[in-house]
């Protein structure tokens, strides 16, 4: 009997790209992957951006400079797209669906933007669209929401899922470092950005909440604004006062039921404690906690980004994309549940860690507690050092609506006695 074949083009030969086309063009795989697609599958086109480039491993004869034709190539059934982007890169996908062509993503700001629309389209044409690739690299999340836990009622799924955030307050937790000075050796060694915005101001993790939340809840993906807080502001003393107290600070991207109907989504750094699974997840790792009503909790931990793990999970995608296209199936898109809707952030509580700095005189300690009272926050513990004439000033708060936090921040910047707001962390409990 003659094998199927199925081929493949690829947008984009970045560190994932040219890590993937290492994958499919691996003779020692060869069988491997015939016994896991059911087909062979055959590389037949790697679309670039500049073609006179050299590209190790990458033959010259698959090279394209044009990724639109790539899309619309009658003879390739599945088109993987690793250039990123989204206004140039929405046309090229949505072309090869609309011809019937699976498509195989890691482009997390595609899919946070227009995920369920495509997904749509999609199922309109008989394609698959999969996009394990695009939350936490080699982690096989996406996949284990959509069909280990399908039956499962998740209550949140919370997760470490920005390598490049996790490194930096790794380091600053291990070293005592400040964040200018972790930062700058992170881009040193190629794991953050010479912009790092998209990834100390959260803009990356909120995209990914935006997909895991589609995933376990049945949220849309039509790029909704996300609750968002990035790393920017903790500082060295943050990381100290953390430790000495039983907790390490974490970027956390979160998405959980609130209610019967209630779903929030956002990102924050917060104080995990040493004992939460999530406190031993260090480096450039990233870990997904996943809490439902029957599993109770699970955590999948692993490479969160780099070419060769985010490459295994694309060709994981591909095994499956291929799989379904010999025997004529296609996954069902998932759902939108159109009777969620979204809790404001300040409608939720936590226990929060506040600084601030104060002209060190008689009274001031009082003026400043009043501004927590009027505003129904109690405070739980407070720590008080000197710096010259000044002092910096730390609260611990009980459980407070976010509202009140905010409204007791925007009156305590009013007082003559407060020369400067530092931090404001949540602090999680231990079985959060």
């Amino acid at each position: 009997m003659n094998t199927p074949v199925v081929r493949v083009g690829i947008i984009g030969a970045g560190n994932v790209g040219a890590a993937l086309v290492g994958l499919l063009l691996d003779n020692s795989r060869v069988d491997a992957l015939i016994d896991a697609a059911g087909s062979r599958i055959e590389l037949v086109a790697v679309a670039v951006s500049d073609t006179t480039k050299s590209r190790p491993g990458i033959p010259t004869e698959l090279l394209s400079y044009d990724a639109r034709a790539l899309a619309e190539r009658s003879d390739i059934d599945l088109v993987v797209e690793l250039a990123g982007g989204v206004e140039q890169t929405r046309p090229l996908l949505e072309a090869a669906l609309r011809r019937g062509a699976s498509v195989i993503t890691a482009n997390k700001a595609l899919m946070a933007e227009a995920g369920t629309e495509l997904a749509a389209v999609a199922h309109a044409n008989g394609a698959d669209l999969f996009y394990e690739g695009a939350v936490a690299g080699g982690i096989p999340i996406i996949r284990a929401l959509r069909t280990s836990l399908a039956g499962e009622r998740i209550d949140r799924v919370m997760g470490i899922v920005n390598g490049t955030t996790n490194f930096i307050l790794s380091k600053m937790s291990s070293e005592g470092s400040d964040y200018d000075t972790v930062l700058a050796e992170a881009q040193a060694l190629g794991l953050a950005e010479k912009d790092p915005t998209a990834d100390v101001e959260g803009f990356d993790a909120a995209a990914k909440v935006s997909i895991l939340s589609s995933l376990a809840f049945g949220t849309a993906m039509a790029g909704g604004a996300i609750a968002r807080e990035g790393i920017t502001k903790i500082s060295a003393l943050d990381v100290s006062f953390a430790a000495r107290n039983g907790y390490i600070i974490k970027l956390l991207g979160i998405t959980e039921r609130i209610g019967h109907s209630g779903i929030s989504q956002r990102v924050h750094p917060a104080m995990v404690p040493l004992g939460h699974p999530l406190a031993s997840v260090h480096g450039a790792l990233n870990a997904v906690f996943v809490e439902g009503a029957t599993i109770g909790p699970l955590m999948w931990l692993g490479q969160g980004a780099g070419g060769a793990p985010t490459a295994a999970a694309v060709l994981g995608d591909v095994v499956a994309a291929a799989r379904n296209r010999v025997s004529g199936q296609c996954d069902v898109p998932f759902s939108v549940d159109t009777l969620l809707h979204m809790i404001p952030s300040g409608e939720l509580q936590s226990a929060f860690y506040i600084t601030l700095d104060v002209i060190d005189r008689p009274g001031v300690l009082a003026s400043v507690a009043s501004i927590f009272g009027e505003h129904d926050v109690s405070i739980e513990s407070m720590e008080q050092a000197r710096l010259g004439d000044e002092a910096h000033l730390t609260f611990t708060t009980h459980l407070a609506l976010e509202s009140d936090i905010t409204a007791t921040l925007e009156d305590l910047a009013q007082l003559d006695v407060v020369d400067a707001i530092g931090s404001c962390i949540r602090l999680i409990g231990a079985d959060a």
